[in-house]
């Protein structure tokens, strides 16, 4: 059994197939018979786990099992203490309602890496950066959410799944390594509240 970690790089799709005009995990992964737990669509980044286990994929990707992943967010916009409130509460989509998460306003980042290509820079416009922790994670979610609550999403990085940082782990975009399965990584105390 293997548990790989990857830090998939922006414009990366979330398959091994080929893609005609985009980057596959094929690409990043060298190792045969991994799958990804979860996805990140192409136009999110960080960090993504792989496993040739079922069982370990469910654990890490069903909602019901409350692992949280912790995402960064730069969104268009000074978002306020209002937007954030909203979020935590859980944000009617549509389709779904979104359940009760964690979030947080932090200082632009210095340790992640530069995006390739760069977001789109408006000099009227100012951006903010929030911490959003959820333990579902629902086709293009964090974006929907701060889309719903008035606060596009410019960027997109997953930073953490349960324990597991990506910054911990060392990994540059493109990079991967094993993760060992029975390290405590897979710590629910930090479920959102």
């Amino acid at each position: 059994m293997r548990l790989i970690a990857l830090n998939k790089p922006f414009g990366t799709i979330c398959q091994f197939s080929p893609h005609e005009t985009r980057q596959s995990l094929a690409d990043w992964v060298k190792v045969p018979g991994v799958y990804p737990a979860g996805r990140l669509d192409s136009d999110s980044e960080g960090l993504l786990l792989l496993t040739d286990d079922g069982a370990l994929q469910a654990r890490i990707a069903e909602p019901k099992r409350k692992l949280v992943k912790r995402y960064w967010a730069q969104v268009e916009g000074e978002a306020d203490a209002g937007a954030l409130a909203a979020l935590e509460r859980g944000v009617d989509l549509g389709d779904f309602v979104t359940q009760p998460c964690r979030t947080r306003i932090i200082v632009e980042p210095e340790n992640l890496w530069p995006r390739n290509p760069p977001i789109r820079y408006r000099a009227s416009i100012p951006t903010t950066w929030v911490e959003i922790a959820i333990s579902e994670g629902k086709n293009r979610q964090v974006r929907r959410m701060t889309a719903a609550v008035g606060y596009p999403t410019l960027r997109l990085v997953r930073v953490a799944i349960g324990a597991l940082d990506i910054f911990s782990l060392g990994l540059a975009p493109g990079e991967c390594i094993d993760v060992p399965i029975n390290a405590p990584w897979q710590n629910t105390s930090h479920k959102p509240k």
